[in-house]
């Protein structure tokens, strides 16, 4: 059966993959196949788990002849956007990439596809300006609203205010300047780039690793937008004057729960005969009282002795690291 459309079929239909040992039919990995590369999901992830697909699978896999030549274009960009020295010619219509180094001193590029010849700064990746500095990058015209662009002058404030809001649902990725469509209703902040993988903040458009909305940024993973300086001072003023009685409250709650805790739960599971036991009620019932108490109260006993060792282990290592985290990060950020 296959795991992906739940329908019987026959072992020749389940081709095997070089990067992991999971089993799909061929038709949904072909539409599966087909999805990801259309939405430009490039290395594949295998269905099942996160190891990337063999490029020889993928091709053995694909059907279709456009489609496998616009998954080598999407792995040839994801390699080119990981190199710093590569540079994307800004001409409308064309995506050659030229790869530049030791360019810095002599910024002035040309765009090597046949036909177009495109020069352009090395720095600002701007069409080439040799009498003046390099300039911040103009908006892109996709980040305004077509409606915006012909509005009479008593319908500006509208237009400013679609382009505004389009502006905040079209961004560029910090790493490869690719444009990212968000639904700007306060959802997920945590963007993954699909052109170059790079992770990164919707809010401060600043690449980030796991623990970015965890440290005084004011970027929330939920939200619009960052919190106000006020409001970011105030919470990490907060933390710094609260954190020992709020780490005392919670090591005080903690402590009894694990020590009382674990012994209450291995009795009961050993008493239940482990949960999802289908031979618990069996067990139970070919031991004798005293078995089952005997060994109730040794697994009770045995516990009395680790939970301990547990809670000073937890405790120990983890009010440290709050500590840590509240009196060094914050007070840190708070300084800045």
């Amino acid at each position: 059966e296959c795991p992906l459309c739940l329908l019987p079929q026959p072992p020749e239909a389940f081709p095997s993959l070089a990067s992991c040992a999971h089993r799909s039919c061929q038709a949904c990995l072909q539409q599966y196949l087909r999805i990801a590369v259309g939405e430009s999901r490039v290395p594949v992830a295998c269905p099942h788990c996160p190891a990337a697909l063999q490029p020889a699978d993928v091709h053995r896999l694909l059907p279709e002849p456009a489609l496998r030549d616009k998954y080598e274009e999407f792995l040839l960009r994801r390699l080119l956007v990981a190199d710093p020295g590569t540079r994307w010619c800004p001409a409308p219509d064309c995506s050659y990439a030229v790869i530049a180094y030791g360019c810095a001193e002599c910024p002035r590029l040309t765009c090597g596809r046949e036909g177009c010849g495109t020069e352009f700064c090395y720095h600002c990746r701007q069409p080439w300006h040799p009498d003046g500095p390099c300039m911040p990058a103009p908006p892109a015209p996709s980040l305004a609203h077509p409606a915006a662009q012909r509005v009479h002058p008593e319908d500006s404030a509208h237009g400013e205010t679609l382009a505004r809001a389009e502006a905040e649902d079209i961004k560029v990725c910090p790493r490869c300047s690719a444009f990212i469509m968000k639904i700007n209703d306060g959802s997920c902040n945590r963007m993954n780039c699909t052109v170059c993988g790079c992770l990164f903040c919707w809010l401060c458009l600043r690449e980030i690793s796991d623990v970015h909305f965890l440290s005084p940024s004011g970027c929330t993973f939920w939200g619009k937008r960052p919190w106000s300086r006020t409001r970011k001072i105030l919470w990490q003023l907060g933390m710094v004057l609260g954190a020992p009685m709020v780490i005392s409250l919670v090591a005080g709650i903690a402590v009894p729960i694990i020590t009382i805790g674990i012994p209450i739960y291995m009795g009961r599971k050993v008493l239940a005969g482990g949960p999802g036991d289908p031979h618990g009620p069996s067990r139970r019932s070919s031991l004798s009282g005293c078995q089952q108490c005997l060994s109730v109260t040794s697994s009770v006993l045995l516990s009395l002795f680790v939970s301990p060792i547990i809670t000073a282990v937890t405790v120990g290592v983890g009010v440290p690291l709050m500590l840590t985290y509240v009196y060094g990060v914050v007070v840190l950020s708070l300084c800045r």
